[in-house]
């Protein structure tokens, strides 16, 4: 299968790791990965802020950058979820019936990497090993938007080495919400603590999760309380090999 990355604008600015292992992994398993040039960010930010007309713009432009690849991957379960649940409706609002068809025709083919994994390759044993202590976050995009389901734990359970352990209060969110941690930080900071508590409750080494943004606040969250305990993107951990 060719497989075009979206590797979005924050795994480009502040996670490049991710998006190697992404390669890694894919390239690994079998499969050729093309990294379009011209791609930029999916304009969730700006639609999030009511910037709806750059919005417009960005999607214009996902589309004209994708719109011939057999199937998109990112490893952001928030951005395909911008890409697929939002698209149509910035399409719709513009009254744009061309760009309606061209989103229609490419939003199934964008995916997130473990719903490409588990879902559209059938895999969950992708030869991984790394030994710790691991904690999943479903991130509120791939449990309610994208509905990933078991699947990313699925894939941790089959890393040889791996010990899943259960986060308490897991379909929690950890308080980032993009701008809203900008916003709102009083409130943005009690729901991370209430995440971070629980993630030491967990007695985790390490937690992962399908999406960076989350894993950012996350990881800030952990370092200023001086915690050992360190994040990990899902490709991070799936790349390890035997």
């Amino acid at each position: 299968m060719r497989i075009a990355l979206f590797v979005t604008c924050l795994g480009d600015a502040l996670f490049p790791q991710v998006g190697i292992a992404t390669v890694r992994l894919l390239e690994r398993l079998g499969h050729a990965v093309e990294f379009p040039e011209e791609q930029t960010c999916c304009g969730q930010l700006h639609f999030n802020t009511g910037y709806q007309r750059d919005a417009l713009a960005l999607a214009r432009r996902f589309v004209d950058v994708f719109r011939d690849a057999e199937v998109v991957v990112s490893p952001s379960a928030s951005c395909v979820a911008m890409i697929r649940h939002s698209y149509p409706y910035l399409a719709r609002r513009a009254d744009d019936e061309t760009l309606a068809r061209d989103v229609e025709t490419l939003a199934p083919r964008v995916v997130e990497l473990t719903e490409l994994l588990v879902e559209r390759l059938r895999l969950e044993d992708v030869g991984a090993s790394l030994e710790a202590r691991v904690a999943y976050h479903p991130t509120c995009h791939s449990l309610r938007s994208l509905r990933l389901g078991d699947g990313p734990a699925r894939l941790l359970r089959a890393v040889s080495g791996v010990e899943l352990v259960d986060l308490p209060r897991a379909d929690e969110c950890c308080g980032f919400g993009g701008t809203f941690a900008v916003k709102n930080p009083e409130t943005s900071t009690a729901i991370l603590d209430d995440k971070l508590d629980a993630i030491l409750e967990s007695r985790a080494e390490l937690v992962a999760a399908a999406d960076m943004s989350c894993l950012m606040q996350i990881g800030g969250g952990l370092s200023r309380r001086g915690s050992p305990v360190r994040t990990r993107h899902l490709a991070e951990i799936l790349v390890e090999a035997r």
